[in-house]
């Protein structure tokens, strides 16, 4: 492994900590799922929406994509300025974008206003992850693949939880009982408010060491070739997830006659397996090679995602579980192979990988929900079943020596 020194910014001066701090691992990690529960609040009121503005699912498609392009692009640029200029305090802007989003959408009351709502949460969205994602890889302690699995695991949790919170607290009442998700984001700004503070103190302890990053042993335009095809499989996998996150329960609802709030549990379950898959995906891929957790995690979910469409309501949720399970290991080890691919660019790598995944999830929400309104939401499934076949290009990645 090659070792650099030059021209770095004071986050690169920091060599590998030699410990694992879990504290910050574990209050990352739960800011995340608190930021991302919030996230989650707007696909899970997707049903209350439609019926209260009567909106098509060409509508409910384009305010996943307003959401996730105002997620998707600036996470990058965010990214790339906090790599050469770290701001410690910037998560708890984005919590406060975030808020007023929420706000907005309690009291919406045209389709218009809910984009306005939408756009806010994504803002908030972009300006915490690349950071957040720099502080679990800061507090790792070279367990990159672990550090990355608590800390998507929040995420995870936090997107399972909002739909079963929505569907106890908003469907059973109004839309205006969204508010009631501000106590969320308060809790987010405290736990946000301390791990600043640690970053901080970080950044000052570290500011005088000397560089000491280990870089690939491969070409650039290896490394470059890599990274395209880590960015065809979030393709895969989010086009997939765009379909179960913004249109399980409208499947489930008009193919099995189910309640809102029985579709809603059903996608709860879902959204919980893949906090599992994410817990899981990263200590594998510390262990056995990341390339071997991103080939089986994408590609192993093609059976079951090419039967889901056939089932009945008990193998639905089962199948659902299953898929959840595997086709979420990925993204973990996805993003630490990135990492140790560009190690000097921490910020951006994690801004361009985190917000290609919410383009690609916006952007399959917008084009699945057109077509579900010229077709049929069965046949979007019959459809994404073959998604995960794309996998088989992971077998082109490289071999990373394992740390």
């Amino acid at each position: 492994m090659n070792v650099s020194s030059d021209n770095a910014s004071p986050i690169e001066r920091a060599p590998v900590a030699q410990q694992t701090v879990y504290s910050i691992l574990f209050s990352i990690a739960f800011a995340h799922l608190l930021n991302d529960l919030l996230q989650a609040v707007i696909p899970a009121a997707y049903p209350i929406l439609k019926e209260n503005f009567q909106l098509t699912f060409t509508q409910i498609g384009l305010i996943t994509l307003a959401y996730q392009l105002a997620a998707s692009i600036l996470q990058p640029v965010v990214g790339l300025y906090t790599d050469k200029k770290p701001k410690p305090f910037s998560q708890i802007f984005g919590m406060l974008f975030t808020l007023s989003g929420i706000v907005f959408l309690s009291y919406a009351s045209s389709f218009s206003m809910i984009i306005i709502s939408v756009i806010l949460v994504g803002i908030g969205s972009s300006i915490f992850h690349p950071e957040a994602s720099r502080i679990s890889f800061l507090a790792s302690g070279g367990k990159r693949g672990l550090a990355q699995s608590i800390f998507q695991l929040g995420g995870n949790a936090g997107t399972a939880i909002g739909p079963l919170l929505v569907a106890l607290i908003v469907v059973p009442n109004s839309q205006y009982y969204i508010i009631w998700f501000v106590v969320v984001a308060l809790i987010g700004l405290l736990v946000l408010s301390r791990i600043a503070l640690w970053y901080q103190n970080h950044l000052s302890l570290r500011s005088t060491k000397k560089a000491v990053i280990d870089l690939p042993n491969l070409s650039q335009k290896t490394i470059k070739i890599s990274v395209g095809i880590l960015m065809v499989l979030i393709f895969s996998k989010f086009f997939y997830m765009a379909s179960m996150s913004s249109y399980f329960t409208f499947y489930l609802i008009e193919k099995f006659n189910l309640s809102v709030q029985e579709a809603q549990f059903h996608l709860v379950l879902f959204l919980a397996s893949c906090a599992i898959g994410t817990l899981i995906g990263g200590p594998l891929g510390d262990k056995f090679g990341r390339k071997y957790v991103i080939w089986f995690s994408v590609l192993g979910a093609a059976p079951f995602t090419l039967l889901l469409p056939y089932v009945d309501l008990f193998w639905t949720g089962v199948l659902s579980v299953i898929i959840g399970t595997i086709i979420s290991s990925a993204f973990p080890a996805i993003l630490v192979f990135a990492q140790e691919l560009l190690p000097k660019k921490l910020g951006m790598v994690s801004g361009l990988f985190y917000g290609f995944a919410f383009g690609m999830g916006g952007l399959g929400s917008a084009l699945l929900g057109n077509l579900a309104d010229h077709t049929s939401i069965a046949y979007v499934y019959h459809l994404c079943a073959y998604l995960p076949l794309i996998g088989v290009i992971a077998f082109f990645l490289p071999n990373l020596k394992k740390k």
